[in-house]
């Protein structure tokens, strides 16, 4: 059963779509507090995510941003903001489709079916990162090295995406902060020291030694 996570504040068109897209087979998840949504939606695993602009808290646009950052799961942007800057906007920060309220719903479920069957024939290669001889999976947080794995914290996630996104350049620190730092809580300097160290000693556990070199006075750079 694929999963579907709505992010809509308003309750009657959360209650009409997760009865609707359930009759449908899809297993339905419709989080109703919005403080620490972005953190819901990596958790959740989710197949494909409905998602509001207009909402409390933090609107559509940044919490698109902060799952792009970590996933590439499915996003479907669901609102009642018509304009060619809103649909342009949403594209940018990594968005897959753009529907605009009120909508005719065999049409919203017949994109849900087609974005789905889309990204589950590039779900693998869209949720993995490869460096070298060894694999990040995003969709669940591991590092897999020959027949090896081992499991990796948000921050870690973060931390070694973003370096491997930039491989062959010199990631300052400040970079890394900033990197974290948008997301929902501060990090500060020995914070990432400390993140740092623990991702090096969980990578050398299972073999991975010395890939993430210290540039001293400039920053880190994958090996």
């Amino acid at each position: 059963m694929q999963k579907i996570i709505i992010v809509e504040d308003d309750q009657i068109i959360r209650e009409e779509l997760q009865i609707f897209l359930s009759k449908y087979g899809y297993e339905i998840k419709a989080p109703t507090e919005f403080n620490n949504i972005v953190d819901y939606i990596l958790k959740q695993n989710a197949d494909l995510v409905l998602l509001d602009i207009n909402l409390p808290v933090f609107d559509g646009y940044f919490i698109c941003r902060e799952i792009r950052k970590t996933s590439q799961v499915p996003i479907i942007v669901v609102t009642s903001r018509d304009s060619e800057v809103d649909e342009l906007m949403s594209m940018n920060l990594g968005a897959d489709d753009f529907v605009t309220k009120p909508y005719n719903t065999q049409i919203l479920l017949a994109r849900i079916a087609a974005l789905l069957k889309r990204s589950g024939m590039n779900s693998n290669s869209n949720n993995i990162l490869t460096y070298k001889d060894f694999k990040l999976n995003l969709s669940n947080a591991t590092v897999i090295y020959n027949d090896k794995n081992i499991e990796l914290t948000k921050n870690e996630v973060k931390i070694l995406s973003y370096l491997i996104n930039h491989k062959g350049e010199i990631v300052s620190r400040e970079l890394l902060m900033e990197h974290l730092w948008n997301s929902d809580f501060f990090v500060d300097d020995s914070t990432l020291t400390v993140n740092i160290t623990r991702l090096r000693k969980k990578l050398d556990e299972i073999g991975i030694k010395n890939v993430i070199e210290t540039r001293r006075g400039l920053g880190y750079i994958m090996r």
